[in-house]
């Protein structure tokens, strides 16, 4: 178990996007409270880290890990704000969101305390929280824990589809300029993808993995620093771009952004394998200084993306990169090669809670046959649906609505104000009503994201039909 253990850290330090269920806890820079004159347990004093992180150390970890895909997706999501809108909402997202993980990190290492326990993972913190909390809520903890641990497995299932329809929208858009004549569908590239992703899944150990998300972190130094050359080239006026676009398509920025600022949760194990996890938060602070960085580096890419694509901006900036052009193709093939590096990354994560409760059987025969089907039927859903929408934007909208909106703000909200109901909710119950709003914003971008998202697939799903039966039509 030690050993499983300290894969999943070293997994997380090489992680590019958001994991919050991996991680054994979270610790903070929270003080410890002595009661009547007795030491309190400290959750710190329990810990043992090999390879502990200077403060530096983290902030580059925190860079790389979240200045991953989401951003490239930030040009799309000024799209359905506007430039002005576009910039103070990415501030405001970003502000809410490191508060979001802010809180919980202070919230799981109280509840450490709490419980005399060293480490609680995402989930067992919201359990433990409910089992030391109000006591009409105390009978819901076992529920509250499960609901959290498949909703992050299902999370993370989600964003395995939002990856597939990246690689086949990339690899159509490299490679559709040299098959004149014989163009394929997106759908088509995205079902090529099948065998590759089977492959690559069943490997089992986190430690085989760590270097594949090495290759694709280098690599993506690459597909930005190309792309951010065609970005910035003959920039045209800014008056020719919307300041702020229509009220309809807000939805679909907050969305957009959500699924790309909540990429921020892997601060929760590098913070946990720091030094000195007192430098964690506060200001600077580790989360404070990456943030800013993270934010206005999104705020730059989407705002010049915007601007330099208009209202063509594609789910992935990449894809705007001229066919004609060799290195604009090399960097979309490279991307796509990153996302299929970073799929079975991803995928341990779901896969992480059904091995767990395989675990519980009371016998291993035909352990190997189970996991390699299970995993294989998994690559085939998430194939699947990737064929049946694949419209980038409005995917990687829909899944920031229902599933990040959800675990990003919402969860954490309420993790927070459960805890302190009995204890302390601040002046004037300002915790209470600052996290009410939070899960108010986290409830408007749910239902208006997933409405706008969902109305555009369906769009886009009976365009396609009705554009294939007029195609057959006029074959005949």
């Amino acid at each position: 178990m030690e050993k499983n253990k300290k894969d999943v850290m070293d997994l997380n330090n090489f992680a590019s996007t958001a994991n919050l269920t991996d991680n054994p806890g979270f610790p903070s820079s929270v003080s410890i409270d002595t009661k009547s004159g007795e030491k309190s347990y400290n959750p710190f004093e329990h810990r043992q880290i090999d390879h502990p992180n200077t403060v530096i150390g983290s902030i580059i970890h925190l860079l790389k890990a979240c200045l991953g895909t989401g951003i490239l997706a930030m040009p799309a999501a000024f799209k359905n704000s506007g430039l002005l809108l576009g910039t103070i909402g990415t501030i405001m997202a970003g502000f809410i969101c490191t508060h979001t993980v802010s809180i919980f990190v202070k919230t799981s290492q109280e509840v450490c305390v709490d419980v005399k326990k060293p480490l609680l993972s995402f989930a067992e913190t919201c359990g433990a929280v409910f089992d030391v909390g109000p006591k009409k809520l105390q009978r819901w903890s076992g529920f509250v824990k499960t609901l959290v641990d498949y909703s992050m497995a299902v999370t993370y299932f989600s964003v395995l589809c939002v990856y597939v329809v990246f690689i086949g929208t990339s690899l159509k858009e490299a490679l559709e300029v040299y098959t004149t004549g014989f163009e394929l569908s997106i759908q088509t590239y995205c079902a090529l993808t099948l065998i590759p992703l089977v492959l690559i899944c069943q490997i089992r150990n986190l430690k085989y993995l760590v270097p594949f998300s090495a290759i694709a972190n280098a690599l993506v130094v690459v597909v930005f620093s190309i792309t951010l050359y065609y970005v910035f080239s003959d920039l045209p006026p800014v008056s020719e771009r919307e300041t702020v676009a229509k009220v309809s398509q807000w939805p679909l920025f907050l969305s957009t952004v959500i699924f790309a600022m909540e990429g921020i949760g892997v601060v929760m194990p590098v913070e946990n394998e720091m030094a000195r996890p007192q430098k964690f938060l506060g200001c600077p602070g580790v989360l404070n200084t990456s943030m800013v960085i993270v934010i206005t580096l999104y705020g730059i890419v989407g705002f010049f993306g915007y601007l330099q694509f208009g209202d063509a901006v594609k789910g992935s900036v990449t894809l705007n990169l001229p066919q004609e052009d060799i290195i604009a193709q090399l960097a979309k093939l490279l991307m796509a090669f990153v996302i299929f590096l970073s799929y079975a990354l991803q995928f341990y994560v779901p896969m992480e809670m059904i091995t767990r409760n395989l675990k519980e059987r009371k016998s291993d025969r035909y352990e190997n046959l189970i996991q390699i089907t299970i995993r294989t039927v998994m690559v085939t859903i998430s194939v699947a649906i990737a064929c049946a929408f694949p419209n980038l934007e409005l995917v990687i909208s829909l899944v920031g609505a229902i599933f990040f909106s959800t675990l990003g703000l919402l969860i954490p909200a309420v993790v927070e104000t459960v805890y302190r109901w009995d204890k302390n909710l601040g002046f004037c119950n300002y915790v209470l009503w600052k996290n009410t709003i939070i899960g108010l914003i986290s409830i408007v971008a749910l239902v208006s994201g997933s409405y706008v998202s969902i109305l555009g697939m369906i769009e886009d799903f009976s365009g396609a039909s009705h554009d294939h039966v007029h195609e057959n039509t006029t074959l005949t």
